[in-house]
């Protein structure tokens, strides 16, 4: 016979059991969690059931280009998505199956076992029919391994031999048509014992007059009832039914004890094995599938999609034409992207973003994160171009939906919040700060902001600060100047635009001038004082 190939710890979202087993340990996972991915707005286009998406980020490069292989395939070729959400219902009902048979304690149920086995065929063939016609096609080494490995199961010995065994065994059990059964009496005639006499391939007869009339056979013969058995009588409780059931159940499955031991050790050493490994892929199919589903919505507006090279050699974070994914799935209109750039070489590491209320600042910051938290998760980023390096964590501080008022108690927790990320934050992680300190009055979150943003200086990692706080931009030059000496990394400010009175939404690194917002405003209302006096004047 053939060997048949070793899948038990195949994987389609890791490159090799070494990756697989360190990330399971808790290896090479970035500090991301569902709480983070909420407010980045993530999980409103891409959510799990069977799992938390949050388990599948990784600091690994090699698994990291391993995914964006295998979604590059499942863009080209919509049939691997449809092949895989045909496979799911039939590893459900596998998985269903082991937990009644748990549930029953019922593990050599001969009926169930030629069930598993009929679902584990079913799911080859599903398999096979939508991999192999496009074998040729694929890219990545996951699919084209799954390919054929799947190709080799379908064509083994051991294959034929189990479609051969079930057809035989699935036979004989469809064939049953009656049991005849014995009941041996005490000397009052109450039942003693009882047993199966033989399972036959046809059903027994009535016995009735009229049965009889019609066929023209008053012949009595073993398939013609003399008279029904009590249990199934009109009168009988469902439990009485259901005990003589599973008494004829029990007696069909001692008869074929024999060939079901046998069956076993077939369904043991194969079956059992290769149904496993199908059953441990059902939550990377689902990650790869609702994934392929969100990249493609994007592809399918028309919007970029890039591969983005992961820089090893430098802390950075650089995209031409950066956009919002979850914003962008939600408007009609044409999104506007951006070109950011945090490297300590040509740029900053750490960004004071200002600008109009709804101007885009909450849009790009989230933007940030979400390209970062989707490269770390394999997908392809949502720019023109990228190169991003790995981030060991995204740490975000976002409004928490409170009124902007003067509360000592928000305040308190505000810093308390911002203490925490300090205790975790490296020179590797990103830092999203979104109208952080609000809930106090401008003197005193400046005064805060300021000190946060030296210590993130010296930390070294990349960070956005999108603020209202237009005086805390214009102490930036102070700020570098404390820092420096410590070797702290540059801080420098951006604007979210504004064009004739109207928000652009683009982002461009320039100084702040807080006043020009509410000049393009007064003009636009006509509320300048040269506007007033002109209308006054009619």
């Amino acid at each position: 016979m053939n060997t048949t190939p070793d899948l038990s710890k195949f994987s389609l979202i890791f490159p090799d059991e070494a990756t697989q087993a360190a990330h399971y340990r808790g290896e090479m996972r970035p500090a991301i969690d569902m709480f983070m991915l909420e407010e980045l707005g993530l999980l409103e286009v891409f959510t799990l059931k069977n799992s938390d998406l949050d388990e599948y980020f990784t600091s690994d490069p090699a698994v990291i280009a391993h995914r964006m292989e295998v979604f590059g395939d499942m863009l080209a070729c919509p049939e691997i998505a449809a092949t895989l959400n045909r496979l799911i219902p039939v590893l459900t009902d596998i998985m269903e199956l082991r937990r009644l048979e748990a549930d029953s304690g019922q593990t050599e149920s001969y009926l169930e076992s030629i069930t598993e086995i009929e679902l584990y065929i079913s799911s080859l063939a599903t398999l096979h029919a939508g991999l192999s016609p496009i074998r040729d096609k694929l890219q990545s080494r996951a699919f084209r391994t799954l390919a054929d490995r799947i190709s080799e199961l379908v064509e083994s010995d051991y294959y034929a031999e189990l479609n051969e065994k079930l057809s035989e065994l699935t036979t004989r059990v469809r064939d049953i048509r009656s049991v005849t059964i014995g009941v041996n009496l005490d000397a009052q005639l109450r039942p003693a014992s009882a047993g199966v006499l033989s399972i036959n391939p046809e059903p027994f007869r009535s016995g009735d007059v009229l049965e009889k009339i019609l066929r023209l056979n008053f012949k009595d013969d073993e398939y013609t009832c003399i008279a029904n058995l009590v249990p199934f009588g009109k009168k009988q409780s469902e439990n009485q039914k259901t005990a003589l059931a599973l008494a004829f159940n029990s007696a069909i499955n001692e008869v074929y004890r024999q060939s079901l031991r046998s069956w076993k050790k077939i369904v043991q050493a194969y079956v059992l094995e290769n149904t496993d490994f199908l059953l441990n892929l059902m939550p990377e199919i689902e990650f790869l599938v609702k994934g392929t589903v969100f990249l493609r919505a994007l592809r399918e507006k028309g919007l970029s999609l890039c591969t983005p090279t992961i820089s090893c050699d430098e802390v950075v974070f650089r995209a031409t034409g950066l956009y919002n994914p979850c914003v962008a799935l939600k408007i009609e209109d044409e999104i506007v992207s951006n070109d950011l750039a945090f490297d300590r070489k040509d740029g900053a590491m750490i960004y004071v973003l200002t600008g109009p209320n709804r101007g885009g600042k909450s849009v790009i910051t989230c933007s940030i994160g979400l390209a970062q938290a989707m490269m770390q998760l394999g997908l392809f980023v949502p720019a023109e171009c990228a190169e991003i390096s790995i981030s060991d964590g995204i740490f975000t501080h976002f409004p928490t939906g409170a009124d902007d008022t003067i509360d000592k108690g928000r305040l308190g927790e505000e810093c308390a919040r911002l203490r925490d990320i300090f205790e975790a934050v490296t020179e590797q992680s990103v830092v999203l700060l979104d109208e952080s300190l609000s809930s106090t009055g401008s003197f005193e979150a400046s005064y805060i902001a300021a000190e946060v943003l030296a210590g993130l200086s010296r930390v070294g990692c990349r960070c956005l600060f999108s603020t209202h706080l237009h005086e805390l931009a214009s102490k930036i030059d102070e700020i570098n100047e404390r820092t420096a000496p410590d070797g702290g990394n540059r801080i420098d400010t951006l604007v979210a635009g504004m064009e004739e009175g109207k928000r652009s939404f683009k982002i461009v690194r320039a100084k702040p001038d807080g006043k020009s917002y509410a000049r393009d405003i007064a003009d636009k209302y006509g509320l300048s004082y040269e506007s007033i006096l002109k209308n006054i004047s009619h």
